[in-house]
């Protein structure tokens, strides 16, 4: 039997607090058709079923639905430019906060961390992204990683389904973290192209294995 729709967007954010991802803000989203399926203005705690979840049209928007949050722009922009895009997840993670204050994009220095993006770009303006314009500049950003920092403002993670990409923005904290602490000794050393093209390849499966881990 299939899961039903936005099934999966509720346990990512689930997932999200009970990891420390988010705090009293952040976003879960679900590309299903021509729609996606994002998790309403409310702590990603108090998401009880997929009933709640707002639909997101992905055709030309001159405004946001009802109940969505105000940054579902970003949500919006990225599917849009990324038809592969399946899900996104958004944060605070701490880590990634700490790196953008301080670095212009976060190279891979631990295995892992090549899955979250090696190097992960980081976009520079602080503000909140609540309008179309803005969604559509950091989409461009992001470009074709599969994560971004926020400077001031958190992260974002992208994957095919919600418990990939809430992984993925897990493991974006860890390279962050893991990047933080070799800074503070010493220049940290990337993986080289050889390093990062193994990983990667590895990506899905490792993704799914972790949000097995995270959900249980």
């Amino acid at each position: 039997m299939s899961e039903r729709p936005g099934g999966g967007v509720v346990a990512a954010a689930r997932a999200l607090a009970g990891a420390g991802l988010v705090d009293a803000f952040g976003h879960v989203s679900e590309r299903v058709g021509d729609v996606a399926l994002i998790t309403p203005a409310v702590p990603m705690a108090a998401v009880g079923s997929a009933d709640e979840l707002v639909e997101l049209p992905l055709g030309e928007l001159d405004e946001l639905p009802a109940g969505a949050p105000k940054e579902a722009w970003i949500h919006w922009a990225i599917y849009r430019r990324r038809p592969e895009v399946g899900s996104i997840c958004r944060g605070q993670p701490a880590s990634p906060l700490a790196v953008a204050a301080v670095a212009d994009e976060l190279p891979a220095v631990l295995g892992q961390g090549a899955i979250a993006g090696a190097p992960v770009p980081v976009y520079r303006d602080s503000r909140l992204v609540r309008d179309r314009g803005r969604a559509i500049e950091l989409a461009e950003v992001l470009g074709d990683a599969p994560s971004l920092i926020m400077r001031g403002n958190g992260a974002l993670a992208t994957a095919s389904t919600p418990g990939r990409a809430m992984a993925r923005l897990y493991l974006l904290e860890r390279s962050a973290e893991t990047w933080l602490r070799a800074a503070a000794v010493a220049e940290p050393r990337p993986l080289d192209a050889g390093e990062v093209e193994a990983w990667q390849s590895a990506g899905e499966e490792l993704l799914e294995r972790l949000w097995l881990y995270l959900s249980a």
